[in-house]
């Protein structure tokens, strides 16, 4: 663990960045557009981290991004993919002058060397994906996700997940690759029903 970051953020329920994973954003609030742009002046990173409802608390941990992609409209909007570097949790907020919030946060140090699930594990997340995915009428190209690699599976189903802060929020806090794949597939399981919207939920 590294020392403390002082970390520009972007606040939004639901949309979960995780590390070496990839995230498309569309910016056109003032703003998050006027923290793109200092970001791209100087580090070109920004930290993703959800909001605990609908008031100005956060969640502790998110993930630090760095902008991979940028594409700067005539109209000031901006159309991003941040790139996943790392998990962050916030020890503060700082009193800043700058019209998007900061935080003052510890990177995580994750194990470089966490990136395998055991055969059984990952025969398992696949299986339920498969049912998960049957049950809401997502059409997913199979033969492309037998070709990811377990880190790229386990995260990119955590990123996409239609299931609710709460449970985005688990996902992103558990410590191991394992562990992210064994309540994914918990999550599914007990989670994967239709509701009004479309949305998975915890409730």
């Amino acid at each position: 663990m590294s020392d403390a970051q002082r970390i520009s953020i972007f606040p939004l329920g639901g949309a979960l960045l995780f590390p070496r994973m990839h995230l498309p954003l569309h910016i056109f609030e003032p703003r998050y557009r006027a923290l793109v742009s200092d970001a791209m002046a100087r580090d070109r990173r920004i930290g993703m981290i959800q909001p605990k409802g609908q008031g100005d608390e956060l969640f502790d941990m998110g993930c630090l991004g760095k902008i991979a992609q940028v594409e700067a409209m005539d109209d000031g909007r901006y159309n991003i993919v941040l790139e996943g570097l790392a998990r962050f949790r916030m020890l503060r907020e700082l009193d800043v002058p700058t019209p998007f919030r900061q935080v003052e946060a510890m990177i995580e140090s994750d194990d470089p060397d966490d990136t395998n699930l055991a055969l059984a594990r990952r025969a398992s997340l696949e299986h339920e994906s498969r049912r998960f995915a049957e049950a809401q009428g997502y059409a997913v190209d199979w033969e492309a996700v037998a070709r990811l690699d377990d880190e790229a599976l386990v995260n990119g189903i955590a990123q996409i997940a239609p299931f609710d802060a709460a449970a985005k929020q688990a996902l992103l806090e558990a410590e191991t690759l394992s562990d992210r794949a064994d309540l994914i597939v918990q999550l599914m399981q007990f989670f994967g029903r239709h509701d009004g919207d479309n949305r998975v939920t915890l409730q």
